[in-house]
């Protein structure tokens, strides 16, 4: 059953089999899962998102002890997040920041906060959407953590100050505040670093 689960996850995508294969996966995946994943990775170049991040997740579940199914899903998933961080990004989104955004809706951040950053921030936008993230995992809740990173953005903060933030959040956190407390309090705390952006 799982073989025929596998070979329709790539027998329904475009088979570019014209294009090299990763030799890592053929080391490391079963033949059949390989393929599935390869068949990820070819839809992925053609659309021009990142292949290597897919490869790092198909082994990572391959290293987890996950079986072909999981580890496929697991890619494909990740392959449609990438497609819709490109589609809120635009077309000029370095491979860093697709990831990053990619992170980010997966652990729920609006695609509308993601806009409202791109919107406001010139430059790269793969630390605050890293910091978006790396705050939910901590326990924030996605649109609050959101508009903590767009408040400080339009306030013209830059990266190191983002990480700043997120490590003052940690520190406070492992003192025993709530992750939401945290982040309230050194937000209350953070001066205006210039006029707001219009």
């Amino acid at each position: 059953m799982k073989r025929l689960v596998l070979i329709a996850a790539f027998a329904v995508l475009p088979a570019a089999r014209g294009l090299a294969q990763d030799p890592r996966l053929q080391a490391r995946l079963d033949p059949l899962v390989a393929r599935a994943v390869e068949a990820q990775l070819d839809s992925a170049r053609a659309a021009r998102l990142p292949a290597d991040p897919l490869v790092r997740k198909a082994l990572e579940g391959r290293t987890k002890g996950a079986d072909g199914d999981r580890i496929v899903a697991a890619v494909r998933a990740l392959r449609l997040a990438l497609a819709d961080a490109r589609a809120l990004l635009g077309g000029a989104a370095q491979d860093a920041e697709l990831m990053s955004g990619a992170n980010a809706l997966r652990a729920g951040i609006p695609s509308t906060h993601i806009l409202t950053l791109r919107r406001e921030r010139d430059g790269s936008l793969h630390v605050p959407l890293d910091i978006m993230t790396d705050l939910v995992a901590r326990g924030v809740r996605p649109a609050e953590a959101a508009t903590a990173v767009e408040r400080l953005v339009r306030q013209g903060r830059n990266d190191a100050d983002l990480v700043r933030l997120r490590e003052q959040i940690d520190q406070d956190i492992q003192t025993g505040l709530a992750p939401q407390a945290a982040l309230d309090r050194r937000l209350a705390g953070v001066p205006a670093a210039g006029p707001p952006r219009p």
